[in-house]
C-alpha cells in the first residue's frame, strides 16, 4: 500500500501565501485601484459622461484619463482619483484600519 504525500498547502490561506511571497501590499493596492477604476467608469456611464467630456472636466488629456480608468494601470494618484470621483458626484474615502 502506497501512502500519498500530504499537500503542504492544504489549510493555508491565499493571504498567508501573499505574505510569504512578500507581495501582499502590491496585490492589495492593485486590487483597490482596479475596483475604483471600474466604479468610476460605471458612474460615468450612469451619468452619461463621455471620456472626452470627463477629460475636459478634469483638465487632462484623454490618454491620461484612459490610464486612470485602466484597472491594470496602477499609476493613478490619489488626487486624480479624488478629482474624478467629485466630477461624477462621488467621494473617494481612504482610511487607516
Amino acid at each position: 500500500m502506497t501512502r500519498k504525500k500530504k499537500n503542504p498547502h492544504i489549510g493555508s490561506t491565499f493571504e498567508s501565501w501573499l505574505d510569504e511571497t512578500g507581495i501582499r501590499e502590491d496585490v492589495t493596492a492593485a486590487a483597490i485601484k482596479a475596483v475604483i477604476a471600474r466604479q468610476l467608469a460605471a458612474e460615468m456611464k450612469k451619468k452619461r459622461v463621455t471620456k472626452k467630456r470627463m477629460a475636459e472636466l478634469m483638465n487632462t488629456s484623454r490618454a491620461q484619463l484612459d490610464r486612470l480608468l485602466d484597472p491594470d494601470n496602477g499609476s493613478a494618484t490619489i488626487e486624480s482619483l479624488q478629482r474624478a470621483a467629485r466630477i461624477v458626484g462621488r467621494e473617494l474615502r481612504l482610511e487607516l484600519v
